[in-house]
């Protein structure tokens, strides 16, 4: 397709999915042109990426969904109350936050190029579809969680597909395979890796995935995660982000996937998965008063971190380390549009440049429900999104 006329940061932004606003501490994130930098024989689909983009509804139907929810909001009015400390820690904290997330809303509706761009992503993604392209169909997805947890979960296996691919050919047009191996590793309780540069496909229990090159993943619960610590701290990891499943009434009503008690996390082996120069932590938290009080009273502490910037997460690292890391600009706007519930935005393309010396830069992420190139991914569903439905092939 013909693209808007570019400027820098729109060409930026085709390459690495990362639209950084002029003249503001705002971004956009193109989850999917960011995530498929890690793929080279697949794509991540937008259509599953983005489901609530992708759905319409028929006028009507909207219509109908909107008069409930209207008589629903009417119901629930209460009356004016007086708010507690709680509440009022809240309300500051959210109208402090409020000239900043309106600033880069400004900036949003002025990028008219990228906004045109993305007003494209329907139409592009049903072209892909159209031609083919789409990858078979895998399976119903088991629980990971549940078979984790199942006594005979040490026997489990995963196969991975090693294929050599001519490259010349590949620049012509026509992808020749030369030879494939299999091989096969236990799937819990062990670390996985894909060392090569590009993805490879596995299969489990009928269910095919994709793992994206330079990664792997340890697929364990909480108790196992102490596997992770390197033998030296030499050896430590240099960003850390955290995606804690945080309890949630909406989640566990709708069942999207097992929450856990605050004081759970601080187990967290922090310090002993940190590099011996420090490390960055990124942490993601629910928009609740109750939580940030626990997170800066109770899980730093435990964790040994100080809280440096704010963004819609939360970073945290060593004071004893600040020197060595370029300061964080703190109120941070980061704007996306949203996926699957609860799928966060990949991060890890904005943090690398606070500190530019540590190379190659070591990068986990805990609780994750889906990997990325050059990073170690842990939790007890890493391959949630890397089932074959997310994905079509390249090419």
């Amino acid at each position: 397709m013909e693209h808007p006329k570019m400027g820098d940061g729109l060409s930026t932004f085709l390459n690495s999915g990362i639209y950084q606003f002029e003249n503001s501490n705002a971004v956009f994130i193109d989850p999917v042109r960011v995530m498929n930098r890690s793929y080279t024989h697949f794509r991540v689909s937008p259509s599953a990426y983005y489901p609530r983009f992708f759905e319409s509804k028929p006028l009507a139907q909207e219509s109908r969904v909107s008069s409930s929810n209207s008589r629903k909001r009417k119901r629930k009015e209460k009356k004016p109350h007086s708010l507690n400390d709680r509440e009022k820690a809240a309300e500051q904290r959210h109208q402090e936050a409020r000239p900043f997330l309106l600033k880069a809303h400004k900036c949003l509706l002025r990028a008219t190029a990228l906004l045109e761009l993305m007003s494209n992503m329907r139409s592009d993604s049903e072209s892909l579809q159209e031609g083919g392209d789409l990858v078979s169909p895998s399976v119903p997805q088991q629980s990971f969680v549940e078979l984790g947890q199942d006594w005979h979960a040490p026997f489990h296996e995963i196969i991975l597909d090693f294929r050599q691919y001519d490259k010349l050919n590949v620049d012509k047009g026509s992808m020749i395979m030369q030879y494939s191996e299999q091989k096969l590793h236990p799937l819990f309780n062990n670390l996985v890796l894909n060392e090569t540069g590009d993805d490879v496909e596995a299969e489990f229990l009928s269910s095919r995935f994709v793992i994206p090159g330079k990664s792997c993943f340890y697929m364990s619960d909480l108790e196992q995660i102490h596997s992770l610590i390197p033998a030296e701290s030499c050896c430590g990891f240099n960003l850390i982000v955290v995606d804690p499943p945080w309890e949630n009434g909406s989640a566990s009503q709708k069942s999207r996937y097992p929450t856990l008690p605050n004081r759970y996390f601080l187990s967290l082996p922090i310090k002993q998965l940190t590099h011996a120069d420090g490390a960055l932590v990124a942490l993601w938290v629910t928009n609740r008063e109750k939580l940030r009080g626990f997170v800066e009273k109770e899980l730093f502490l435990a964790w040994g971190v100080m809280h440096v910037a704010t963004f819609y997460w939360l970073k945290a690292m060593d004071s004893e380390c600040l020197s060595k890391f370029k300061p964080v600009q703190h109120n941070q706007i980061i704007i996306s549009i949203p996926g699957a519930y609860s799928r966060k935005p990949p991060i890890g393309g904005l943090l690398p440049e606070y500190f530019p010396g540590f190379k190659p830069t070591r990068c986990i992420e805990l609780f994750a429900r889906e990997m990325t190139s050059g990073w170690t991914s842990w939790g007890n569903e890493p391959l949630h999104f890397q089932d074959f439905k997310y994905f079509t092939r390249n090419g």
